[in-house]
């Protein structure tokens, strides 16, 4: 028997006084409160909808039902990646039903009156609620950013969820949301993990699919990693890829980094009162770094950054190795997706340029592992992303690459793969 107790508003929202959208949502929101057992609902300050990339005609009838009965999100609601490039049209190689379709999507977001953000990284363009706040973002890696990085409360939302919650402004009181669903259950100590090896880039996603695979979805307590590495410090991108990995590999929603995540200014911050400490060597490292690289050989056919969509920051890293060097060779295709926010300032301030100068293409509003990008005759694709590289082989039957951006362009450049693995021995 649920224990659910709804106020007088909800009560008509649900009863259909607030208007047929808003009851059919509150149907929703309500079934999933009374199977989580929650006692109460809550309302929330944003939203971050996932539903936008066409996966088939349900997610389209439903939100195009939504528009047709009246409805409007009562909070601010960003828009996650769609099935279509809107600026790079040429860049897409849609059938005429994911053309139709997806822009069919895309619409009726905004007729609900979302924002056309078109982005997985909506933390990335100004879309960045405050610590402690209650929110309802979907998408993986927003999630656990969300609730990570930024100290918000979201539990996970997927579709229907997701813009039924933005329209009724509520989300049950449960998981994520609560003081207690955020403790740790689990902690992971990487005092043993040299600050060099730290310092590469390609530790971060090896963390997150290391943390995924343990973890599945637990909230788990990390100690050991340092916030003053010798190149800016835990940066917010290592983070983000690090979070991405772990939501992709296993189901993390929420970790806690012990001195540099918002909620852990401690240990006994963040976990129960039992927990179990798993102690990571570097050999386990580098076997969940390997994970993430299927391909055998120097082979490679593209590089593909921006997963989760590029930042200024690593627009401005990416600039700054790519000036006065060579071109990419004419056999690799180099790709970067970002979201349009971020593009327009790097345009502004001359980092895109430098990308395409050296033969790169940018894609925007998607991203290469679930839209029809890649020429069909590419075979191996190089990333930075532990995120692409757990989904592009299920998703696109290719091979994949996981290095460094300095990699990835050392071997856009070369044509082949240029890997550097002595700190990994």
């Amino acid at each position: 028997m649920s224990n659910l107790i709804l106020t007088q508003e909800e009560q008509g929202m649900l009863a259909g006084d607030q208007g047929p959208a808003i009851a059919m949502c509150m149907r929703l929101i309500v079934g999933v409160a009374k199977a989580n057992q929650a006692t109460r609902l809550i309302e929330v300050e944003s939203a971050h909808a996932d539903g936008c990339l066409y996966h088939g005609i349900a997610g389209l009838e439903y939100t195009e039902k939504l528009v047709e009965l009246g409805g409007k999100v009562k909070v601010r609601t960003t828009t996650n990646v769609s099935s279509l490039d809107l600026l790079h049209p040429e860049l897409i190689h849609a059938d005429k039903t994911l053309a139709t379709n997806g822009k069919r999507l895309m619409d009726a977001h905004l007729a609900l009156g979302c924002e056309a953000t078109w982005t997985c990284a909506p933390y990335q363009t100004g879309h960045r609620p405050s610590f402690g706040s209650q929110i309802a973002w979907a998408e993986s890696n927003a999630i656990v950013f969300a609730n990570s990085v930024l100290g918000a409360r979201t539990d996970r939302y997927g579709d229907f969820l997701d813009i039924s919650a933005a329209i009724v402004g509520r989300v049950p009181f449960a998981g994520l949301h609560t003081d207690e669903g955020r403790k740790a259950s689990l902690v992971l100590d990487f005092s043993e993990i040299s600050r060099e090896l730290l310092n590469e880039e390609s530790a971060w996603p090896a963390i997150g699919a290391l943390l995924g695979d343990i973890a599945e979805s637990k909230v788990v307590a990390i100690i050991g990693l340092p916030g003053d590495l010798s190149d800016g410090g835990l940066t917010e991108d290592r983070l983000k890829g690090l979070g991405a990995t772990a939501a992709s590999s296993g189901g993390v929603g929420l970790f806690h980094i012990v001195g540099v995540t918002p909620e852990a200014p401690n240990l006994g911050a963040v976990v129960n009162t039992k927990v179990e400490t798993i102690k990571i060597t570097t050999q386990r490292l580098r076997a969940s770094r390997d994970r993430l690289t299927t391909a055998v050989g120097d082979d490679l056919d593209a590089v593909s950054l921006g997963t989760p969509h590029f930042s200024l920051a690593e627009f401005e890293n990416l600039a700054n190795e790519l000036s006065g060097g060579d071109k990419f060779s004419s056999a690799i295709d180099f790709y970067v997706s970002t979201s349009r926010g971020v593009l327009q300032k790097a345009e502004a301030l001359g980092y895109a340029q430098i990308l395409i100068s050296a033969g790169g293409r940018i894609v925007t509003d998607t991203c290469t592992y679930v839209t029809p990008v890649l020429n069909p005759k590419i075979k191996t694709v190089m990333t930075n992303s532990g995120k692409w590289a757990w989904y592009a082989p299920g998703n696109l039957g290719i091979e994949t690459i996981l290095g460094s951006v300095k990699e990835c362009i050392s071997s856009a450049r070369a044509g082949k793969l240029v890997r550097n693995d002595a700190l990994w021995r």
